[in-house]
């Protein structure tokens, strides 16, 4: 096929050599973008008087035929066009004839492709954000049914002190909330509009580029043609954010896979996000979580592939650019597929609210309040803590917790202990009287899902 830029060649482009250069099998992804954007530059361009308002009307009702007709399936998107800008602009020729030539006025490829691009990002973020929040909403229902649910939390996988499953969700719950901020603020920054900044001068032609940012939502033009062009920086940021969402889902998705396994037994993987094994019947694996878990370093890797792309590139744009799209499509796909399924099996779990609280009280959680109720009762913090590391051993010479102990052993190691010891250190006691804002307790849990609830309300 006859190239739109071909007027300054001789001859064909080798075909090989064509195949490396297109990018119609990855681009066509903003086909709608493509068009909204040319939309608006034909609009603008009408009202600068550079197009006639018939010339207008004639381009924009061929445009939305390209798009309906795609859309329907009766227009195939084929290798047979470099990109999708060819696509799109051929087809108008080939429908409205001379005016459909007039499309590109006052615009580059270059200016075009940033354009979609930012478009198509920023309908990407908008459903990441989506998605996100319904993780976040998810939680948030986690939390208001758990804030009496006692479980073990860890330091370096050891029990350390007892805390609620509330409490616990409740740090994901900041780590999404933080996530959904960075998706916000990448939005804010990105969003100027690079259309008219045309090859990386600009152009001769009157346009209004304040009135074609208006159109597609923008909050203004770029103020820089050059960087128009050849800004990245969003798609890193994106990438980083996705890689930070998809951090906090495999690190999440690690303490399913240890919570459904059998020496922990703390949840109940739905069927419908398990599968079972080709020869062992008993088998019942957390492959959802697991993938999500395995999926992450793919976008850690496009994010550090757009970085070396970027790294060497002088002003304005340059080919390698086009090196952005695949890579990002496909982080910006498997993020909001991992975000999709986790929510879904975080959604029909289930939590095993006896096993959780037998194993915080069978790992010694509650030694920090032994130690802190001898202190109260006048021991130096130093020697109750030596106090307390013997009742530890005697608890695992006898195979039993510090509740199990009797008075009489509790005072065969301290005189300080009286009956009054086992109210200190039972789950409830250990974690209600954590009252500070962000500690486990009921009081402070329910002040922080109210808080939470407000957020996700109003944003």
């Amino acid at each position: 096929m006859a190239q739109l830029w071909g007027g300054r060649f001789t001859k064909e482009t080798d075909k090989l050599v064509y195949n490396f250069n297109a990018s119609i099998s990855f681009d066509q992804k903003f086909y709608e973008q493509d068009i909204r954007g040319s939309i608006a530059h034909v609009t603008m361009l009408a009202k600068q008087g550079i197009l006639t308002d018939g010339e207008k009307e004639e381009i924009i009702a061929g445009l939305e035929g390209i798009r309906r007709d795609v859309e329907n399936g009766t227009l195939e998107i084929t290798d047979k066009y470099e990109d999708i800008h060819s696509f799109v602009e051929a087809n108008l020729i080939d429908r409205i004839g001379n005016a459909g030539k007039k499309l590109h006025t006052g615009r580059s490829r270059n200016d075009q492709v940033a354009l979609d691009m930012k478009l198509y990002t920023r309908d990407e973020i908008t459903q990441l954000d989506k998605l996100v929040k319904d993780l976040l909403e998810v939680l948030l229902t986690t939390m208001k049914a758990h804030t009496e649910t006692y479980m073990p939390g860890f330091t370096h996988l050891q029990k350390a002190q007892p805390i609620t499953l509330a409490h616990h969700m409740g740090a994901y719950f900041e780590m999404f909330k933080r996530d959904r901020q960075r998706l916000q603020d990448i939005y804010r920054r990105m969003n100027t509009c690079p259309l008219g900044s045309g090859a990386l001068a600009g152009t001769t032609y009157p346009l209004d580029r304040e009135y074609t940012a208006s159109l597609l939502g923008f909050d203004g033009p770029t103020l820089n043609s050059i960087d128009g062009v050849s800004d990245r920086d969003y798609l890193i940021e994106l990438l980083s954010a996705m890689s930070t969402i998809m951090m906090h889902l495999s690190r999440f998705s690690e303490e399913v896979i240890i919570w459904n396994s059998n020496e922990y037994q703390f949840v109940d993987i739905d069927d419908a996000y398990s599968t079972g094994s080709s020869i062992m019947p008993q088998k019942k694996n957390p492959d959802i979580a697991e993938l999500v878990r395995g999926k992450t370093g793919r976008v850690y890797g496009a994010q550090m592939s757009l970085l070396t792309t970027m790294k060497g590139i002088p002003l304005a744009y340059n080919k390698d650019m086009q090196e952005d799209k695949e890579l990002v499509f496909d982080a910006m796909d498997t993020t909001k597929g991992c975000l999709a399924l986790f929510t879904g099996m975080l959604r029909t779990m289930k939590y095993n609210e006896e096993n959780m609280a037998a194993s915080a009280k069978n790992g010694f959680t509650n030694a920090t309040d032994a130690a802190d109720y001898l202190v109260n009762h006048g021991v130096p913090f130093r020697d109750a803590h030596g106090i307390v590391g013997q009742l530890v051993l005697h608890c695992i010479e006898k195979n039993i917790a510090l509740d199990d102990m009797s008075l009489e052993e509790y005072k065969a190691i301290s005189p300080v202990f009286e009956q009054d010891i086992y109210d200190a250190i039972s789950m409830k006691t250990c974690v209600d009287t954590r009252k500070t804002i962000g500690a486990p307790s009921k009081e402070a849990m329910d002040q922080v899902i109210a808080i939470h609830e407000k957020y996700l309300q109003e944003c």
